[in-house]
């Protein structure tokens, strides 16, 4: 440390990990009971705070670290079509279908979770119950994804080893989450939210003005294989580019329309106003974060050609390699850097930790394990579960890190693919359609779990023997096919749409009482 403005960067973020204890004592007496842990009380968020909320957890280490980095280089210029749609789709098309309805709905039925909207919608406990399990596993490789996403900047940049970032950072999440729930995370998504607005235009600044950039974009425009509307050498085939980099923008930009920990940010929005400014306030979040995160991405084609980072990186290794040159990034401003993507990570595992946590105590411990379980009991079944949830989310990104079972991007996609895949009919039909029915939501839920599993094993031998040549063994084949999960979360988006429909129009429909409380009481006009 002779340059004591590392020292300064050290200091950046011990003073974001006092901020964030600081939010959680602040916050301590919010979350005295389930509504308060999970809705942020009886009068709910504003917009601005809801749409930093969304915004925060729609984006996290796993886009600065896996998806841009990995895409970035692959497609060039045109992975910023990811982030165009991310806002297009993800958020301002997702806030004018999706927010009032979800709030009306979810009021009108009294439901606080995803699973717990299913029982009432469908008049089932059954399907509460296994979408309560699903949603628990598969929030699981997401949150560790953005640990390992955390873990491999902190290791390139800073030099900490990866597993203690992850102790470090699971510490601080569940700390303000355990103490203060919802208006906890909603409160820190907001500073958050505001620190990558800032880092990440920062980022942008210092890359494109200095060497090898230097301001000048005819280095990518001029490439007829990474400008903004070519990229990559191959561009056919069902692997090829052009069909990945499809999949991408479809499961990242619709995929959010039906994952709890998103959806989550209607429930607890408080009104028609706050509903208006959260529209445009996420969009114009998302578009500023993901455009440019997927341009930083794909800036890293100009310093492999000059010779500043190794091509045949690791998709995940390339933003921290791009963060390591001190000559760009310098000392003293590496720590804004780091706290920017530390802000994008925490808010993400504080909600994706919610709202598994959630599942398990609302819907499995109150509704089957403890039926008279006072308020008390379930909040600190709760809060412990976010504990829980944490722990095995940390355990499973250091044992990743270490075997390289899946790349970051991967991890996020199988868990993303999945949950919307099961959901996407049930939930988004749920809310538009009052023809959905029990039989068409467990249609979408249980063949879009069979569909996932047969998809991820048939593209794992098929990818495998194409490049390859030969036959591969059960776990390579697995392993590859966890690379292809954005094309397979898309495939089973799209079949939950399709089945879910054509299995309520072939059933018997909905109990009409079921219906009109569910479409005509609105708390929002």
């Amino acid at each position: 440390m002779d340059n004591p403005l590392v020292l300064l960067d050290y200091g950046i973020l011990v003073l974001f990990a006092i901020s964030m204890v600081v939010i959680a004592v602040i916050t301590r007496n919010r979350s005295k009971s389930v509504n308060d842990f999970l809705l942020a009380g009886k009068k709910g968020l504003n917009g601005w705070m809801s749409a930093f909320s969304y915004g925060t957890t729609y984006f996290s280490a796993v886009i600065f670290i896996g998806y841009a980095g990995n895409f970035g280089r692959q497609y060039g210029l045109a992975s910023a079509w990811i982030g165009i749609a991310n806002a297009i789709v993800g958020a301002l098309f997702a806030w004018l279908v999706l927010a009032k309805r979800t709030k009306n709905m979810t009021s009108a039925l009294n439901s606080k979770t995803m699973p717990d909207f299913f029982e009432k919608r469908y008049d089932s406990k059954n399907i509460k119950l296994i979408s309560a399990i699903v949603v628990f596993l598969f929030l699981i490789p997401y949150s560790a994804s953005v640990y390992n996403g955390l873990s491999s900047l902190f290791e390139a940049v800073f030099g900490i080893p990866g597993w203690i970032i992850c102790l470090i950072l699971a510490g601080l999440t569940a700390l303000y989450l355990f103490f203060g729930g919802y208006f906890a995370t909603s409160v820190s998504d907001f500073v958050q939210g505001i620190i990558m607005l800032v880092g990440v235009v920062v980022m942008v600044i210092l890359f494109m003005n200095n060497d090898p950039v230097n301001w000048d974009l005819s280095q990518l425009t001029s490439n007829p294989e990474l400008n903004w509307f070519t990229f990559g050498s191959s561009n056919t085939g069902l692997y090829g580019n052009t069909m990945s980099l499809i999949s991408l923008i479809l499961l990242t930009s619709f995929g959010v329309w039906a994952l709890p920990q998103t959806v989550h940010k209607y429930y607890a929005i408080r009104d028609k106003k706050a509903i208006m400014q959260g529209t445009v306030v996420s969009t114009a979040f998302a578009l500023i974060i993901g455009f440019l995160a997927y341009f930083v991405g794909s800036l890293s084609t100009i310093f492999v050609n000059a010779g500043m980072i190794d091509g045949n990186l690791a998709g995940d290794q390339i933003i921290p390699a791009m963060l390591s040159f001190r000559q760009i990034i310098p000392n003293g401003v590496i720590g804004l850097i780091a706290v920017l993507i530390l802000s994008a990570s925490m808010s993400t595992l504080a909600s994706v930790s919610l709202a598994s946590a959630s599942v398990v105590a609302v819907d499995i411990y109150k509704d089957r394990i403890k039926k008279d379980a006072t308020d008390k009991q379930v909040n600190i079944v709760m809060k412990a579960l976010c504990l829980v949830f944490v722990a095995i989310s940390v355990i499973i990104a250091i044992l990743n890190n270490k075997f390289k079972i899946a790349a970051i991007a991967y991890l996020m996609g199988i868990s993303w693919g999945t949950l919307a895949g099961c959901f996407m009919g049930p939930f988004v039909l749920g809310l538009l359609w009052k023809r959905t029915t029990k039989k068409g939501a467990w249609a979408s839920i249980i063949s879009s779990l069979v569909l996932t599993v047969s998809l991820v094993i048939f593209f794992g031998y098929h990818k495998y023997y194409q490049e390859n040549g030969i036959v591969c063994s059960f776990g390579d084949a697995i392993k590859t096919g966890v690379s292809v999960s954005p094309m397979i979360g898309v495939i089973c988006m799209i079949f939950s749409i399709i089945i879910t429909v054509v299995v309520s129009l072939m059933t018997k429909p909905p109990k009409e009482e079921t219906i009109k409380k569910a479409f005509e009481k609105r708390v929002i006009e």
